[in-house]
């Protein structure tokens, strides 16, 4: 029997004395999309860190495909997340970046189509920047690029949508139900109903998580 790319079994969070995750339960089936809702300050950011073996909990399961998230290197060659902002190389351009990640997942850059996507994502004008250089908007979308054009059956994005203008917003949420139509599993949070809904992604509130 397939696992589902995600389950979450009664998960408890605290920061010092105050609750941010009671007792939470999520499950995300292989090939579909969830995105979790909710204000600011609810917990969004902190199950998807924990999801992505970023954060430990204080309580509660965690599988991923079955596995312990961070377990194993497959589990990073299998996951993509954004909840954490990357690390640019200094000296390296925004197309060196793309490369690099192809080489290391074991891509032909030639063959990536690393020229398409970041026309795709409105960059092709700055291949030769260095991505310190690049506007916080340039920047979101060059993670999600870089993100994209690596092979991966897990998207863990935390609200993608941020410093997307509306174009940028629309080109992403299409970009992701080709990832999901094409086998892929999507766990995001977002603040923005219209986006979510795009994405083609089931959405579920925070609130509803809590048993």
């Amino acid at each position: 029997m397939d696992h589902p790319a995600v389950e979450v079994r009664g998960l408890h969070v605290s920061y010092g004395s105050t609750p941010v995750l009671v007792d939470v339960s999520l499950r995300v089936e292989a090939g579909k999309g969830v995105c979790v809702t909710g204000e600011n300050g609810i917990g969004k950011s902190t199950l998807l860190r924990c999801v992505s073996s970023l954060q430990q909990p204080d309580d509660g399961e965690i599988l991923v495909f079955g596995g312990t998230p961070g377990a194993t290197p497959e589990f990073w060659r299998t996951v993509v997340t954004t909840v954490e902002p990357p690390t640019w190389y200094p000296g390296l351009t925004v197309r060196e970046h793309a490369e690099l990640v192809c080489r290391a997942h074991g891509q032909d850059p030639e063959e990536a189509g690393i020229d398409e996507a970041l026309e795709r994502f409105g960059l092709a004008g700055h291949a030769d920047a260095i991505p310190p250089s690049l506007s916080s908007g340039q920047k979101q979308r060059l993670t999600l690029a870089v993100g994209l054009i690596r092979p991966s059956s897990l998207l863990i994005l935390d609200e993608p949508e941020q410093r997307l203008d509306p174009d940028g917003r629309a080109e992403v949420a299409a970009l992701l139900v080709d990832y999901v139509r094409d086998g892929g599993s999507l766990l995001m949070a977002s603040h923005d109903d219209a986006f979510a809904a795009a994405s083609g992604a089931e959405v579920t509130t925070m609130e509803s998580l809590s048993s």
